[in-house]
């Protein structure tokens, strides 16, 4: 527990819910569990086999999506006018290294590791689960709760939009979710009402030409050159059509083009990534890369090939359920575990559900306090201190009993 918890108010009222030491530890070893048998998204079979089982144990009744990964599970009556609340977890885990060199737990999988955080947010969501099925045995759950195991959050445009498609909005009146933070430190949350991460699309150009002799640029289309261009002037092009405040960035990662320093070549290929700060200039990137792209290629006599790939919106929070979770933070641990956090410039595919219902992400610190160095997201020494997971069972759990469903 944090230094000032709510056991030191005894003069307020208790939420129940808090975390029993046994099922701490058994939270502790599950997320350990996960962390070594990492899986990518769409291909999560073990984990879903994992949760399926251990909430079947403690009475509950969950449903694997039609996707055949991830799963919900609700707790409590739902009648049909009731709308739920949603508690979100992703569990799929990146395509890299784990490069822990001294950890017990580390993976075990080749080239896979949870290096996102998923493993936590996957048994945050699990614990909450566990909790407050005691509760509504207990009576002591006044409002239907969701569990959502949603697969392959990597995978552009994220696994939200299937889920959705398979159901998981149904009955549900908000929905909420953490993200880990590595830049937070375990026992404290960032919250911020409005937009608290970015859209992310993808970028894919190919550039085309007559290529050549490099003693005759001028009887060639000059594709190194134009692909150097599109590099940097596509970015500044786009830069300058939108309003600077909507934080519209074209970031390259790759360019590949040509075989030998006398020959200009053929073919050019780029890629990049689109990222966003607002949900206007969001939905108009497309229209204006295309066409930044375009006019940089026809300067050079360039053919271009755009595939213009969505990702994913910002999330947008709520402010009526980013005071919830303010509200829950501060009845478990008080207001001074609470920070406030800033836009990420980072993608999450949690934005698809509020498209459809109001909703709010939390970042649940995971650094260890006084630890010097930052293990950063998508980094295979990535590795949380595991006190935050009952930081965000806790906070769920409040969240769900102070859940009032307005």
């Amino acid at each position: 527990m944090s230094p000032e918890s709510e056991a030191d108010h005894p003069g307020e009222p208790l939420l129940p819910g808090a975390l029993p030491e046994a099922l701490r530890a058994e939270l502790v070893a599950f997320r350990r569990d996960l962390h070594m048998h990492p899986e990518l998204g769409n291909q999560e079979f073990r984990t879903t086999a994992a949760l399926k089982a251990r909430l079947e144990r403690a009475g509950l009744k969950p449903r694997v999506l039609d996707t055949g990964t991830g799963l919900i599970c609700d707790i409590g009556d739902w009648d049909g006018v009731q709308p739920m609340l949603a508690l979100r977890a992703d569990i799929d885990a990146l395509p890299i290294p784990d490069t822990k060199t001294e950890c017990a737990y580390r993976s075990t999988v080749p080239d896979r590791a949870h290096a996102c955080g998923h493993d936590v947010h996957t048994t945050v969501v699990l614990g909450a689960g566990l909790v407050l099925a005691d509760l509504h045995r207990e009576g002591r759950l006044a409002r239907p709760v969701r569990l959502i195991f949603q697969p392959a959050e990597e995978v552009l445009p994220g696994g939200a939009p299937d889920a959705i498609e398979s159901g998981v909005l149904d009955g549900v009146g908000r929905i909420i979710g953490v993200h880990c933070d590595p830049r937070v430190d375990a026992g404290r949350i960032g919250l911020r009402h409005g937009p608290i991460t970015s859209a992310c699309d993808r970028l894919e150009v190919a550039l085309d030409g007559a290529g050549g002799h490099t003693a005759r640029p001028h009887l060639t289309t000059d594709l190194v050159t134009a692909a150097a261009r599109v590099v940097t002037d596509v970015p500044a092009l786009v830069a300058r059509r939108v309003d600077a405040r909507s934080g519209l960035a074209v970031t390259w990662g790759r360019i590949e083009s040509g075989h030998a320093c006398n020959v200009i070549p053929q073919h050019a290929e780029l890629s990049g990534t689109v990222r966003c700060l607002d949900l206007g200039a969001w939905r108009a990137a497309p229209d204006l890369v295309h066409a930044a792209i375009d006019e940089i290629a026809n300067l050079y006599r360039a053919k271009s090939e755009i595939n213009y790939i969505r990702g994913v919106p910002p999330v947008v929070n709520d402010p009526a359920v980013t005071d919830l979770l303010r509200d829950a933070m501060t009845a478990r641990r008080g207001a001074h575990s609470i920070e406030d956090t800033e836009q990420s410039l980072g993608g999450e595919d949690f934005s698809w559900y509020l498209e459809h219902v109001p909703g709010a992400m939390a970042r649940l610190g995971v650094r260890t306090p006084g630890e010097r160095t930052t293990r950063d997201l998508h980094r295979g020494d990535f590795d949380a201190d595991e006190s935050a997971i009952t930081v965000g069972v806790e906070l769920f759990t409040a969240a769900a009993l102070l859940d009032t469903g307005v």
